[in-house]
């Protein structure tokens, strides 16, 4: 089983740190609230996305499999809350230092919502558990091992995109950088999702 831990690192770490819906909406937090007010994103995110491997492991990959149209209605669904989130963000008004910050609570549930329904966390899910937690005797322990290994490395990066969010903050002074800003996030987000549906 050691053999097998330095692979599904790399894939958990390709699969978490690339560009996707949550690590532009974490680098959007970060740069607007601050790292620790990301962080709920953050937790929340990867909290969902080592549910969703449980999931796919666990037997939901193969109903998916088995009703493809429904693996598409959920990825329309996906895609649409992305969207919408996109919208948000792209109309976002420029913050000032006086603003209130949201709570806590929304960050995680956007956090947990934005994994859940996001179809770049379902796939990578699926090609997962497809290479590494094959049917065997130790199948079990290695689908308890990927999720521990996928929640862990999808905190740690999502947390990275929400500290480079952070470091951009005194760049986003003034409201017209914000602005910039806000739309060039909205764009990734609609660009992350329109590869993801094509």
């Amino acid at each position: 089983m050691l053999s097998i831990l330095l692979p599904m690192f790399l894939f958990c770490l390709a699969g978490a740190i690339s560009p996707g819906p949550v690590n532009v909406i974490a680098a959007h937090l970060g740069a607007r609230q601050g790292f620790v007010r990301a962080l709920p994103h953050v937790l929340g995110a990867s909290l969902s996305y080592a549910a969703i491997v449980w999931l796919v492991g666990s037997g939901l990959g193969g109903v998916l499999q088995a009703y493809p149209a429904l693996a598409q209605g959920l990825q329309y669904l996906g895609a649409a809350y992305l969207l919408y989130l996109s919208a948000r963000i792209a109309s976002a008004p420029p913050r000032s230092a006086e603003a209130p910050v949201p709570e806590a609570r929304s960050a995680w549930l956007q956090g947990v919502l934005s994994q859940s329904l996001n179809p770049k966390a379902w796939i990578v899910a699926l090609s997962g558990v497809g290479l590494f937690v094959a049917a065997g005797p130790d199948s079990p322990t290695l689908l308890r091992v990927f999720c521990a290994m996928s929640g862990g490395v999808c905190c740690v990066s999502v947390g990275a995109w929400a500290a480079l969010g952070t470091v951009l903050r005194r760049w986003l002074a003034p409201a017209r950088h914000q602005l910039l800003f806000n739309r060039a996030m909205a764009l990734m987000l609609v660009a992350a999702v329109a590869a993801m549906l094509a």
